[in-house]
């Protein structure tokens, strides 16, 4: 009898600890997808993506052929109507290479992580058959992202209202976890989940 092959998407607000989550599931041996690291890679190698975001948001969308992540920052993620148009040139080829990623680790594995902020805002629940949400107390939310991203008070507080409201997506989840402590104790909860899926393989 063959052995089942889960995906699972790991998603989360900006800050919730979702990168950290998947550094730790990685270093357990699962393999990890980032979709970050695709949308980044689309944006830097596919022309007819890139003339389509020049067409969009202006020529200062690119410099050199890379990303103007700066200007596109500043220009994209403050308003919600163009984080929507941003996210259809996007998503559909980064869905493609993920779907792709997925089949080809499963070959080997079985269970893969996609690690993937707007799973809901996406539509992209169906690819996978668990999403794991890792959950956030908000003001922790906002003081990670400023630290991390260099952004201030305001900003975060503008891209956390363009996704999903964090209770909604807590009743869609599958599985969530509360990233409200330690370290220690994000690893345990962490290892839990794991627990539970490599329990539904066997």
């Amino acid at each position: 009898m063959m052995k089942k092959k889960l995906k699972i998407a790991v998603t989360g607000g900006i800050g919730s600890g979702k990168s950290t989550v998947c550094d730790f599931i990685k270093s357990e041996g699962f393999p990890v997808i980032y979709a970050d690291d695709i949308s980044k890679e689309i944006l830097s190698s596919e022309k007819s993506i890139q003339k389509k975001i020049i067409k969009e948001f202006g020529e200062e969308s690119f410099i050199d052929d890379k990303p103007n992540v700066e200007f596109l920052s500043e220009k994209v993620f403050s308003d919600p109507q163009k984080v929507k148009k941003i996210n259809s040139i996007l998503h559909p080829p980064a869905i493609e290479k993920i779907k792709k990623l997925c089949e080809k680790f499963l070959q080997q594995n079985n269970i893969v992580f996609v690690e993937a902020a707007l799973i809901y805002e996406a539509d992209m629940e169906e690819l996978f058959d668990y999403i794991l949400l890792v959950a956030a107390p908000e003001q922790d939310r906002i003081n990670r992202t400023m630290k991390s991203k260099g952004l201030d008070h305001s900003e975060v507080v503008k891209r956390i209202k363009n996704q999903l409201p964090e209770e909604k997506k807590k009743k869609l989840a599958d599985f969530v976890i509360e990233n409200n402590g330690s370290l220690e104790e994000l690893k345990l909860k962490i290892n839990f989940v794991l627990l539970i899926l490599k329990s539904m393989i066997k």
